[in-house]
């Protein structure tokens, strides 16, 4: 039977399947619950229960003190929940409170969405996982050759890392990525990095422009707040200026059939320099009549992320409540 789980001092919930542990629920769930190994052995996951009951399903080598146990202390990541629940537990509301980590991962798939654009996808070691917020970057290395990608997938799958690398003249890293990585080729981890995160407890509707493989972050950012139900609506407008520049444009399209409250738009220019990108950006503040209503979200070029940001804060969004990010 699954099992409900309140957490404090958030207040946040979440439900327990099968022979989940508390943890795997919990980051499932979109939750930045505090944790390290995730195996048992380091102990940053230690929560209190407050009530109900959990049951251990994993061996850990991290001794808790007695005093503890008469407390109600347990590590999330070896027990389950017996019962419904109410545990007192941590979790990072700011991008200072994720520390920064180095991390030795392996390619678990190379594989092409245009002809200028992979989909690199790194699995972290079951007991080194990055710990992120939606829409963050990290450093990417072979050997001397490092680029800097946003994740392009959730956190709540810390382990299996998503990057969409573009083909870039001169980028080494990239050159790697297109004609030479392989499966199970080391790949390191540095980071997270960037405040390109979600409005913490925020539930206004979110909108999200994207320009070309700046979709990367903001992807990130949309199963996120799909994991946490937490968002009235989200509105997604996906600018290409290059062929091929809507390379997931069937996932959104899905997300958009699956779900009531997603709305999907592709827009096109010719370049960068197109005069029509400022129509454009009109054409998306004129869909919405009261644009300071919604968190906003902008990530692309750098040309692109300037005008949008100019042409958002004109038509009425709070400088507050609009994110930008240089992809």
């Amino acid at each position: 039977m699954p099992n409900s789980v309140l957490l404090y001092p958030s207040q946040h919930t979440f439900v327990v399947n099968g022979a989940d542990s508390l943890l795997e629920a919990g980051l499932r769930a979109g939750l930045a619950m505090n944790y390290g190994c995730s195996s048992g052995n380091c102990g940053l996951c230690k929560a209190r229960v407050v009530s109900g009951q959990t049951e251990k399903i994993r061996h850990q080598d991290y001794v808790l003190s007695e005093a503890e146990k008469n407390q109600g202390y347990v590590l999330l990541c070896s027990q389950t929940a017996a019962s419904d629940l109410v545990i007192e537990a941590h979790e990072a509301t700011n991008v200072n409170e994720i520390q920064f980590q180095e991390i030795e991962a392996r390619v678990k798939e190379v594989k092409p969405l245009t002809d200028k654009v992979m989909l690199l996808h790194l699995q972290t070691p079951r007991t080194n996982r990055l710990r992120f917020l939606a829409g963050q970057s990290v450093a990417l290395s072979i050997g001397d050759d490092a680029s800097n990608y946003a994740i392009a997938s959730c956190p709540c799958d810390d382990r299996n890392l998503q990057f969409h690398v573009r083909d870039i003249p001169g980028n080494v890293f990239a050159a790697r990525v297109f004609k030479g990585l392989r499966s199970n080729d080391k790949v390191n981890i540095y980071g997270p990095v960037g405040e390109f995160v979600l409005k913490p407890e925020s539930t206004r509707p979110l909108l999200l422009l994207a320009c070309n493989s700046g979709f990367a972050p903001v992807k990130s950012l949309i199963e996120h707040a799909m994991s946490l139900e937490r968002a009235e609506s989200l509105h997604l407008y996906w600018l290409a200026t290059v062929k091929g520049g809507h390379y997931l444009s069937n996932w959104c399209r899905s997300w958009g059939d699956a779900l009531d409250n997603f709305h999907y738009r592709e827009l096109s220019a010719n370049s960068l320099q197109d005069p029509h990108l400022d129509q454009v950006l009109a054409q998306v503040v004129a869909d919405h009549r009261n644009m300071a209503q919604f968190d906003v979200y902008v990530a692309g070029p750098a040309q692109f992320v300037t005008k949008a940001r100019a042409a958002l804060l004109q038509s009425g969004v709070p400088a507050a409540q609009l994110a930008c990010a240089v992809i």
